[in-house]
């Protein structure tokens, strides 16, 4: 892992806000944060700024957004000066993101094949038959047992496991640098999410490649991570070792973690979560 002082990112001051019919709607706040080689988790509610925040760092708002910062750096690369063909250059080849839900995130009208050789050939520039190649070979990596079969399959056939270890495939193909993966398990049971995770520190481990991990699973990521930022109405609230997250003081963080079920429970039902206008400000 790379220390601290040589971080590969650094976001510092990061706001992120949308022009809407009733008035601009401030989504990310005063975000600051550095990335070593590591894993950072982001964990908070819906609408409490996790998503956005990586799609920042990829420049992929709405048309109505807007996004600013005092520094936003990717390995000496001046993100906020860069222009479209350079954050183009970067995106997939050296920054890639797994996003949420396959069965949105694959093209319907590709196959799966099609849709890993064109991610690699656009970042790689190799001819049609090494870029098949190289696909088939990371279909394989990703433990799918017949890849040649994947390869050649329409998204809609194949389970959600394997979707998401097509993602997978499909991002780390241009062996980025940092991969930001945005509820990469949410839509799989329990059994296939531990599998899927288990690859993607394997090859995380492999490549040396840093990870973004945003999730609403609070015991998901103490045990995945390396380090939380807790989010709450588009600021972070809360910054600790993945490993101290259930001891953290926060109240919100603490309100979270308390309207986690558990095997091990009373029964009773599950506290609401209180929430202090004051954590907003």
């Amino acid at each position: 892992m790379v220390e601290r002082r040589d971080p590969l990112l650094i976001v510092d001051g990061l706001n992120v806000t949308f022009d809407t019919p009733h008035g601009a709607v401030a989504a990310v706040r005063d975000v600051s944060f550095t990335l070593g080689r590591e894993k950072l988790g982001i964990v908070g509610e819906s609408g409490s700024g996790k998503s956005q925040t990586g799609r920042a760092l990829l420049g992929l708002l709405a048309r109505n957004g807007r996004m600013s910062a005092r520094q936003l750096s990717f390995d000496d690369v001046d993100l906020l000066r860069a222009g479209e063909a350079e954050r183009h250059a970067l995106r997939g080849r050296r920054i890639s993101m797994i996003l949420q839900d396959p069965k949105f995130s694959l093209n319907p009208v590709m196959t799966v094949g099609e849709q890993i050789v064109e991610a690699f050939r656009v970042h790689a520039g190799v001819s049609r038959r090494e870029a098949r190649d190289r696909a088939l070979a990371m279909l394989e990596a990703v433990r799918i047992r017949e890849p040649r079969y994947v390869f050649d399959a329409w998204p809609h056939e194949i389970s959600g496991g394997m979707g998401q270890r097509v993602m997978i495939a499909m991002m780390m193909v241009p062996e980025p640098d940092l991969i930001i993966a945005d509820e990469p398990t949410s839509a799989l049971d329990v059994t296939v999410q531990l599998q899927v995770l288990a690859l993607l520190d394997d090859m995380l481990a492999r490549r040396g490649a840093a990870l973004i991990f945003i999730s609403h699973d609070l015991n998901l990521v103490a045990s995945f991570c390396d380090r939380v930022l807790v989010m709450y109405a588009g600021r972070v609230v809360e910054t600790l070792g993945a490993a101290e997250l259930h001891g953290a003081r926060h109240p919100y963080t603490r309100g979270l973690l308390a309207c986690q079920p558990r095997v091990d429970g009373d029964g009773a039902d599950l506290p609401t979560l209180h929430r202090d206008p004051a954590w907003a400000r």
